[in-house]
Formats: C-alpha cells, structure tokens, sequence
C-alpha cells in the first residue's frame, strides 16, 4: 500500500535588511552598467569574426589569386569535377584540354575553376616535362 505524502509547513520570514549604501528608490532593482550589459554581445561578436568571417575572407582571397594566376598549361580541377590542362585563357572564359590525342577541349568560365593541381613545367623553362597529373612516372 502506498504511503501518503507527508507534507511540511513552511512559514514566511521577514526579508533581510538592505544593504548599507547606494539605494534605489522603493520597488525598483538597481539597474547593471551599460557595459556589463552588452558585453557578453561584444565577446561573442569578436569570436564570429575571428572564427568565421576572418578565414572565410582568407580563403576567398586565395581563391581570386590562384585564379588570376591562371596560366598556360597549369592543370586544374572544376567544379563538376573535370580535370584538364589550361590551353588558352580568353577574359573570362578558360579553354581546357581534357584528352590531348582525341583534341578534346571545353570552354569554362574561371570562376568553374576549383584548384590548381600542380603548374606544368614547359620546356621553355629549362625543366624536364612534367607527367602529365594521374600517371606514375614509367621505368
């Protein structure tokens, strides 16, 4: 069988006196300073910044760069996932080979650009030939 609740009595006490010094007038609480108020909005507006929109302009800036940086034979990915060799840039439009025997070529704005797998060495600069991106170099 179930107990009843034994409940107890709980009687009212006089509030303690007030504090001694500054007192607001009867039937209002003393107000915090402007500051205490809003800092925690500022703390938390400093920590957005710092940890979203900062790396997000730092990106974005790496981003416009390696597109302005573009140039002839520097292999690149899109955003639709195809991978080519850069043939010839034209304003805003970039000129893509994708398979060099068959002269397949796309035209792609440079916005479509993602990333820049590695620049191609051409043998006008001295260096060897590149593999071309995806092959292992033969023995």
């Amino acid at each position: 069988m179930i107990e009843p609740l034994a409940f107890r009595e709980f009687t009212l006490q006089e509030p303690a006196a007030p504090p001694a010094g500054p007192t607001a007038p009867a039937g209002q609480a003393q107000q915090p300073s402007a500051f205490v108020t809003f800092a925690p909005f500022i703390v938390i507006i400093v920590l957005f910044y710092f940890i979203l929109i900062r790396p997000q302009r730092k990106q974005q800036k790496q981003r416009e760069q390696m597109i302005h940086n573009l140039k002839k034979n520097d292999h690149v990915i899109t955003s639709g996932g195809l991978c080519g060799v850069v043939d010839r840039i034209k304003d805003n439009d970039v000129y893509l080979k994708i398979d060099e025997r068959a002269d397949v070529r796309l035209r792609v704005l440079r916005s479509a650009i993602v990333a820049v797998e590695k620049a191609a060495a051409t043998p006008e600069d001295g260096a060897p030939d590149a593999a071309p991106v995806g092959e292992k170099a033969k023995k």
